[in-house]
């Protein structure tokens, strides 16, 4: 995965999500204990973290470091913190040398990080969407890419329903909601 598929899946985010910034973004996003506003600024902590985790090459631990989006941002400004982070993602993804290294639990390489922006953001995409009562899936593109990357177990089927599956986010037909989960970055 690249730096496109993690401008793509920002831009997915406010396309789908911009135009509903007038709604009561305190809401629980889907079936997470976070509002919606906290799950966007969630989801830009995250990115700017695998950014700095991915120039800072630290390769024991998480740098100490947090993103603080102010508490008077409205649902607009934070989705376009998003944006923001997204973009610092993506430039470090595409300029990082392949053979570079940084911590997540493990060695992780840059499309390892790329692909962890992307699941972050088109999963909680989706929880917001569902506290916004918007309908919304993934992409099946984007979806197939972070399945094969981040879940090389996962079963055949929709893309975007093995995600949300992969994730505890739904069940399936045959199979019950998945209680536990985790994602593989590191390389082995």
């Amino acid at each position: 995965m690249s730096g496109r598929d993690v401008r793509q899946a920002a831009d997915e985010m406010a396309r789908t999500l911009g135009p509903y910034t007038d709604r009561d973004w305190t809401a629980t996003a889907g079936g997470l204990d976070w509002s919606c506003w906290t799950t966007a600024a969630h989801v830009a902590h995250d990115l700017l973290g695998y950014a700095t985790q991915l120039t800072g090459r630290p390769d024991t631990g998480y740098l100490p470091l947090d993103l603080r989006v102010r508490p008077d941002a409205t649902p607009a400004q934070v989705l376009s913190v998003v944006a923001a982070s997204s973009g610092l993602l993506a430039a470090a993804v595409d300029t990082a040398p392949a053979d570079v290294r940084a911590w997540h639990w493990g060695p992780c390489d840059p499309p390892g990080f790329a692909a962890m922006g992307v699941a972050e953001t088109l999963l909680h995409t989706y929880d917001i969407a569902r506290g916004l009562a918007i309908g919304w899936r993934p992409p099946a593109a984007l979806s197939a890419a972070v399945l094969r990357r981040l879940f090389p177990d996962a079963p055949d089927g929709d893309p975007a329903e093995m995600l949300l599956w992969m994730t505890g986010r739904t069940a399936l037909p045959d199979r019950p909601r998945r209680t536990g989960w985790s994602w593989r970055a590191a390389l082995s």
